[in-house]
């Protein structure tokens, strides 16, 4: 379901008002074929990149259907969420698969007509959608548009400084931010060494206010100098990744595993006491930190770790499947499955081979009628009395003569009276285990076979 608005109940419980989308499953054979033509169709006018049979089958899980129909769920069972976007000509198809947890739709889905119809969105895309580029000026007719409004330079290139000039000058801007963060009392604490305050100051935004600086003074060195310095002490520029806190950073992280690249989610849920852009600076500042790349290693090591679709172990298995095939799915494809509806592999189902990670053992003639039950598992705990029975009532029960006849019943209740009644005339003395010696191997083997001579001769 597409979440639509929470809203709170008179009792005090939240619920959520959704959207319902179908998958290709839960719509009818028909309707299948219908949007793969539509399918068709969209990648011949789009011109859609080739893709293997197999990117094919798994991009039908990531296609919804959109319906009108709305329900009311408790917000308890919000167990994630997703990204469902319509799907237009300038999209790639494949890159939804480079993407997790990403939809997509084109269609509508009637429930109670049980029709697709196209959305009444459209894109609209192609030259003749384009606006008309007006001619350029020709030879010696003036630009009537305001260049002030349009633009605002902040560095000549064509200035009366060299090279080298504006080098040393960018120097000196570090040595002074430097100097800053020193007399700084937070941000002594935040870099303590004298090369943490240097990497600090040597950072985009010290080299940015030192060449606006020049800039707003006419490209004059004396002037730039005494406005880095001014009469209250140095001039102070920090970024984003300075003026954030250790625990904003650790709430940046976790409110990006949980809602991705929302930075207006991100900010409202999380960070609310900070401004869209600084969240937004704050992100591709943090994308080059060294946290970032560890962490990216670690999930690519994670990714390479998990079972391929044709792993033959696995940390768990997992039931799928009707219980007469015996179908088990790895760990990986059992969270392709939870999440997309399908297996990373057409099955046989699909008119292609079955997937190695789906373990199909064909029962044999003698137990097709027990695995076609639905087999639950069960625990057998005896209590004293049945344990005590079986060795006063011996006699009775013939433990060795049931043994080979599993399927025929035995009164339990009648061998627990009788027990009951053995119990005060049964010594006190502990009831010791006789155990019965047993030929050897060869002995027993060789007078089954006598046995089966004899018999086969009558």
């Amino acid at each position: 379901p597409l979440l639509s608005r929470l809203s709170q109940t008179a009792n005090g419980n939240v619920e959520a008002k959704v959207v319902c989308l179908f998958r290709r499953r839960d719509i009818s054979g028909n309707l299948n074929t219908l949007a793969d033509s539509n399918a068709r169709d969209f990648e011949e006018e789009s011109k859609q990149p080739t893709v293997s049979e197999q990117q094919k089958h798994q991009l039908k899980h990531r296609e919804l259907f959109l319906s009108r129909q709305f329900e009311s769920l408790p917000a308890t069972h919000i167990r994630g969420k997703c990204n469902v976007t319509l799907l237009n000509e300038t999209d790639v198809l494949a890159g939804y698969l480079e993407k997790e947890e990403c939809f997509f739709y084109s269609l509508v889905f009637d429930p109670v007509q049980k029709t697709l119809l196209a959305d009444q969105g459209e894109i609209r895309v192609g030259s003749k959608y384009q606006a008309e580029i007006p001619d350029k000026l020709a030879e010696g007719e003036e630009d009537t548009r305001i260049q002030e409004k349009l633009e605002v330079k902040v560095w000549h290139p064509d200035n009366q400084l060299k090279d080298p000039q504006i080098d040393q000058f960018l120097v000196v801007a570090r040595a002074v931010g430097t100097f800053a963060r020193a007399l700084d009392c937070s941000s002594s604490i935040r870099q303590p060494s004298l090369h943490m305050s240097a990497a600090a100051a040597s950072r985009d935004i010290t080299l940015f206010h030192a060449m606006d600086t020049l800039q707003k003074n006419g490209y004059d060195l004396a002037k730039a100098m005494s406005t880095l310095v001014p009469q209250g002490g140095p001039v102070l520029c920090r970024d984003e990744m300075e003026e954030w806190s250790a625990s904003e950073a650790m709430l940046f992280e976790e409110a990006l595993e949980k809602y991705g690249k929302d930075f207006n989610d991100i900010r409202q849920d999380f960070l609310p006491w900070k401004s869209l852009a600084s969240v937004v600076q704050f992100y591709y500042m943090w994308k080059t930190t060294d946290r970032y790349i560890q962490q990216k290693r670690l999930k690519a090591a994670e990714a390479d770790n998990l079972p391929s679709v044709a792993a033959a172990q696995s940390a768990q298995w997992y039931a799928w499947g009707p219980p007469n095939m015996q179908c088990r799915l790895c760990a990986s494809c059992w969270i392709y499955w939870k999440k997309y509806g399908g297996l990373k592999t057409p099955t046989q189902l699909e008119g292609a081979a079955r997937s190695g990670s789906v373990r199909v053992n064909p029962p044999s003639g003698g137990r097709a009628k027990l695995l076609a039950k639905n087999r639950q598992t069960f625990i057998l705990q005896t209590t004293k009395l049945t344990r005590i029975a079986r060795r006063v009532c011996t006699d009775i029960l013939q433990p060795r003569s049931a043994a080979r006849r599993p399927y025929a019943s035995i009164n339990a209740n009648a061998v627990k009276a009788e027990c009951m009644i053995r119990l005060p005339k049964a010594t006190k003395a502990p009831i010791k285990n006789c155990s019965i010696p047993r030929p050897p191997l060869a002995t027993i083997v060789k007078e089954l076979g006598k046995k089966t001579v004899q018999s086969q001769k009558k």
